[in-house]
């Protein structure tokens, strides 16, 4: 366990921006809240900036509980006929995301926002990233491999 409480102005945030991405604004922050390697246990926050922040295209591998916590979460689901989904939560919404979820475009509100993120990963494997403008995969990350980014004091995914 890395952290027992939920403070905002205490927890330990690393933030992501990427000037080179175009087509939206990449701009939140991540925290690890604890993990259980054996379990295949993640548990994180993650803060999307003022002005609909966004974090990197990206799915979900592991089954993904979220909680809103502050502000709002905004997804752009992409459906396999090519449609896209549209998906608006509030403070104190809850969701539940069986393996392997839609790829997506996740970001704040015009306030940002802050979620809770639960995920249980039987493989190990959390995400799966994307190109900015096309569903080519960038690669994944695992349990392993964030846990030991932030135990490096490294921000992982800065330099995708």
């Amino acid at each position: 366990m890395k952290q027992t409480s939920f403070k905002p102005n205490e927890v330990e945030w690393r933030r992501i921006t990427d000037p080179t991405c175009s087509s939206y604004k990449i701009d939140f922050e991540y925290s690890l809240m604890g993990f259980d390697h054996s379990a295949g246990r993640l548990d994180m926050l993650l803060r999307y900036a003022e002005g609909r922040g966004h974090c990197r295209r990206h799915r979900h591998v592991a089954s993904t509980m979220t909680m809103v916590l502050e502000g709002e979460q905004h997804l752009e689901e992409l459906q396999d006929d090519g449609s896209v989904k549209r998906i608006s939560r509030r403070k104190g919404d809850y969701a539940l995301a069986s393996t392997d979820a839609r790829p997506h475009l996740e970001h704040g509100g015009d306030t940002g926002g802050i979620v809770l993120l639960s995920m249980w990963a039987p493989d190990g494997i959390l995400f799966e990233y994307f190109a900015e403008d096309s569903m080519v995969s960038l690669g994944t990350v695992s349990i392993a491999e964030y846990v030991a980014s932030w135990e490096q004091g490294e921000i992982y995914g800065a330099a995708r």
